[in-house]
C-alpha cells in the first residue's frame, strides 16, 4: 500500500492521483488545505506532529496495510531573513518537515520490520546544497532530512526496507517556483543542463 503525507496539494497531489489513477492501493494525508472532492475516500485529515493523529490514520488501514512505501511530502515553509524572523514560527518549519516526517516514519517501521519489507521516500531540497537567503528554516529541515535518512536506511536495511531522499531541484509544481520572481528562474535555469524545470510526470517516474 502507499502512503503519502501532504497529498492535497503540490507533489503529494499529483503523485496520489497518478498512483491512483494507475491502480494502486493508495491513501493520503492533508492537514490545511481541502483535497479535491473526486479523492475525499482516499484522504485523511492528520496532524503529523502529532502522534494520535497519525496513530487513527494508521489504525484506519490496517486490514490494508502490507508492502508499504510511505512518501512523505507533508512540508511547510517560512520566508524571512533570519534576524526579522518569528522563532515560533521558524521552529513550526522544523516541527513539520522534519520531526512530523519522523514521527509517521517512527509509527509506520514496526510493521515494516515485522513484515520485512518497506520503502521510505523522503524530500529533501536543492536549497540544502545552495545558499538561499530567506529560507534558513526550510533549508535546516531539509538538511537534516538527509542525515536521518542515511542513519535509517542503515539500522532497517537488513530488514528489506530502503529509506531514500530525493533532492528536488526547482519544479513546475506546488512550492518549486511559487513566489520565485522572473529573474531569478532564468539564473537558477542558466545551471541546469536541461535549461528547464522539473516536470512532475519526471518525479513520479523517479518514484515508481
Amino acid at each position: 500500500m502507499i502512503l503519502i503525507t501532504g497529498a492535497s496539494k503540490g507533489i503529494g497531489n499529483f503523485l496520489l492521483k497518478e498512483f491512483y489513477n494507475n491502480g494502486y492501493s493508495v491513501s493520503g494525508t492533508y492537514h490545511s488545505t481541502m483535497p479535491d472532492n473526486d479523492y475525499l475516500g482516499i484522504l485523511t485529515k492528520v496532524d503529523i506532529t502529532d502522534i494520535q493523529s497519525i496513530s487513527s490514520w494508521i489504525d484506519s488501514l490496517k486490514t490494508d496495510l502490507k508492502n508499504i512505501v510511505l512518501i512523505n511530502c507533508a512540508s511547510i515553509s517560512y520566508t524571512v531573513f533570519a534576524h526579522k524572523s518569528e522563532i515560533s514560527k521558524w521552529k513550526k518549519v522544523i516541527d513539520v518537515n522534519l520531526i512530523g516526517t519522523f514521527n509517521v516514519i517512527w509509527y509506520l517501521l514496526p510493521f515494516m520490520r515485522d513484515q520485512g519489507y518497506g520503502r521510505i521516500i523522503n524530500f529533501s531540497s536543492v536549497v540544502a546544497q545552495l545558499p538561499t537567503p530567506g529560507v534558513s528554516a526550510y533549508a535546516a529541515s531539509k538538511s537534516a532530512l538527509w542525515g536521518m535518512s542515511k542513519s535509517l536506511a542503515a539500522e532497517n536495511g537488513s530488514k528489506g526496507i530502503t529509506i531514500n531522499s530525493i533532492n528536488m531541484g526547482y519544479a513546475n509544481i506546488g512550492m518549486g517556483i511559487d513566489g520565485v520572481p522572473i529573474e531569478f528562474q532564468q539564473q537558477v535555469k542558466l545551471r541546469i543542463p536541461s535549461a528547464n524545470f522539473c516536470e512532475p510526470e519526471i518525479i513520479f517516474k523517479t518514484i515508481k
